[in-house]
């Protein structure tokens, strides 16, 4: 359930305006995004890609994640890797590009939230990270 804070109270969203509308208050400069692929090969071959290309400062791999999902009417199952990208919001919409192009999946996962919080330095981190040269 997606929630948000009315004055000290935790209520639940009433509906989709409202969630558009807090979407567009929460700002960070920091973002994590997160896609699942089939295999390792091609987690670690979009993982470097999105390094290469300095897109994140750090990609976080975790094999034998075990999906269940809808997909064209019927009810799915498959292990897949799960990666974790640490990055800057700027740099999502080009992430997301190089995923979609690199992907074997029709619909690859894309999400991705902003990061709230962090030690200052590993945000730092992060930005020089995705701001050096490439």
């Amino acid at each position: 359930m997606l929630c948000f804070r009315l004055g000290e109270q935790l209520r639940p969203a009433e509906n989709h305006d409202q969630l558009r509308s807090m979407k567009n208050k929460v700002q960070s400069p920091y973002a994590l995004a997160w896609v699942t692929a089939p295999d390792l090969r091609t987690a670690r071959r979009i993982a470097r890609l999105a390094l290469q290309q300095r897109l994140v400062a750090c990609v976080q791999l975790r094999d034998g994640v075990e999906s269940h999902y809808w997909w064209r009417g019927k009810l799915e199952k498959a292990r897949e890797v799960l990666l974790t990208f640490k990055t800057m919001t700027k740099k999502l919409p080009a992430l997301e590009s190089l995923v979609l192009e690199e992907h074997p999946y029709e619909t690859p996962q894309f999400v991705s939230v902003p990061l709230g919080g962090g030690s200052s330095g590993y945000l730092a981190w992060i930005e020089a990270e995705t701001s050096a040269p490439t």
